[in-house]
């Protein structure tokens, strides 16, 4: 069944209990849920939830964003009115984004894989706006996403490697992007790239709790993995 099928039962969403659960609560008679516990279900709502809040970091709501919101989400035309409501809820609840980023960060502690992917969803939205200065994100949006990953416990290092995949053809490190250092050799060079290759394949992230209707990301994500690759072949006459 599709993200969008498991949306729309009998049950409410306080189920879910938390911030998440009273976003959904808010919503009742539009979008409810009926699988709540389904993780799938988590990490949809709580995408809709936390790019709301982004939304709102720069001050403006850009229409590159929006589209870029709706391209990852792929929400059906019958069902755009109801994401939007649940969008706006989130824009308006007094909880913050932190209070959404530390309950997605329990649900998924065990996975820390499928928060990247939430992270990488929102850099994707973030910077479908970015401006001639060359840097992807907005400064605010940088404090958002940087915030964001600190409540997962992503680190630095993993921030910094998917961030690389947004910045321009000037900015963006090759080596930061597949994980590894300039000075390896030959062999450990090859290896990181098929390393990034093996854990962003559509059925791996599937796998993890991605809905299907996300994990076209990973075809986004395997294209700038084989141009990084190629910068780094080509440099090292592999």
């Amino acid at each position: 069944m599709s993200i969008w099928g498991k949306l729309g039962g009998a049950a409410t969403g306080y189920m879910l209990g938390g911030p998440l659960g009273a976003l959904l609560g808010g919503a009742i008679g539009h979008f409810v849920l009926d699988r709540a516990n389904d993780p799938q279900v988590i990490f949809t709502i709580a995408l809709i939830a936390l790019a709301a809040k982004m939304a709102k970091a720069d001050g403006t709501v850009s229409p590159a964003e929006v589209e870029a919101f709706y391209s990852i989400l792929r929400v059906p035309p019958h069902e755009q009115r109801n994401v939007a409501r649940v969008y706006r809820l989130a824009q308006e609840d007094v909880a913050g984004y932190e209070a959404y980023a530390a309950q997605l960060a329990k649900v998924f502690a065990a996975d820390k894989q499928v928060l990247e992917d939430v992270l990488d969803a929102l850099m994707h939205i973030a910077g479908a706006d970015a401006g001639a200065s060359g840097e992807p994100f907005h400064p605010r949006e940088e404090k958002f996403l940087r915030d964001v990953a600190r409540i997962f416990k992503l680190g630095r290092a993993r921030y910094a490697h998917i961030r690389a995949r947004y910045c321009n053809d000037m900015e963006g490190d090759p080596y930061a992007i597949l994980q590894v250092a300039p000075d390896a050799d030959a062999a450990s060079l090859r290896a990181a790239w098929r390393k990034q290759v093996r854990e962003n394949h559509p059925d791996v992230l599937y796998a993890r709790g991605v809905p299907d209707e996300i994990a076209h990301l990973s075809n986004l994500r395997m294209a700038k993995i084989n141009k990084a690759w190629e910068q780094i072949r080509k440099t090292h006459n592999l």
